[in-house]
């Protein structure tokens, strides 16, 4: 599904070099929910946006669904983002003056917004959002607003979901429902990279990958061995 290889990234200023990833390799097979954990400025976000195809590495590769992302156009890349990966980001990145329901009829496709109304109400319906459908983010909690934007992430029903501390700004319970909401989509045969610096998601987890200054610091965990 995902393998990315020997990737770098470098951020440069006219007086300095910050190295963001360090030789990362790592693979995700379909079906998989991994949890990539590490402290602020390890490079979590950094990777996850390389493998999402929004970042282009310093060097090293990554083929995603066998199409290795940055030989594509910026183009190519965006089509091939919108029909095979949903993102959950930190902050939610929803229309304050739309409804819940049309938050996440954002992501149809130009001219499908129609006919994607039904999954809309059943992804809504499966976060626990079916009363809220009509209202909008300023009435809702911070933890509904991210399911909201969980349930966008997946109306084009992508292969995989890469969310970015998606419970960062929640309270423990809330964290809980998001959690659950990922796991929702990884019970129905998705593909789930989350980053955090915390243990929430670990119950769902296939694996557990530590990063730390840019580098997989002791190699993958598998909470499921004996």
């Amino acid at each position: 599904m995902v393998h990315a290889q020997q990737i770098s990234k470098v951020f440069r200023t006219r007086r300095s070099a910050v190295r963001a990833l360090n030789v990362v390799t790592l693979d995700v097979q379909a079906g998989e929910f991994v949890v990539i954990r590490g402290p602020s400025g390890s490079g979590k976000t950094t990777l996850l946006f390389v493998l999402g195809g929004m970042l282009r590495p310093t060097s090293g590769k990554v083929v995603v669904h066998g199409r290795e992302l940055y030989a594509l156009s910026r183009r190519e890349r965006a089509d091939f983002r919108a029909r095979h990966v949903g993102f959950v980001f930190q902050m939610f990145h929803l229309v304050p003056y739309l409804t819940v329901e049309d938050n996440v009829l954002l992501a149809a496709p130009p001219g499908e917004a129609p006919a994607l109304r039904t999954r809309a109400a059943e992804l809504l319906s499966l976060l626990g959002l079916a009363p809220r459908v009509q209202h909008r983010p300023a009435e809702l909690s911070a933890g509904e607003r991210q399911r909201t934007a969980i349930a966008r992430a997946m109306l084009n029903r992508p292969d995989l979901i890469l969310a970015d501390e998606p419970t960062g700004n929640l309270d423990p319970r809330s964290a809980a429902e998001v959690i659950a909401g990922l796991a929702a989509f990884h019970r129905q045969a998705g593909t789930v990279i989350l980053v955090t610096h915390g243990t929430v998601a670990d119950q769902y987890a296939s694996r557990v990958i530590h990063l730390d200054e840019g580098m997989i610091a002791h190699g993958p965990i598998d909470l499921n061995a004996e």
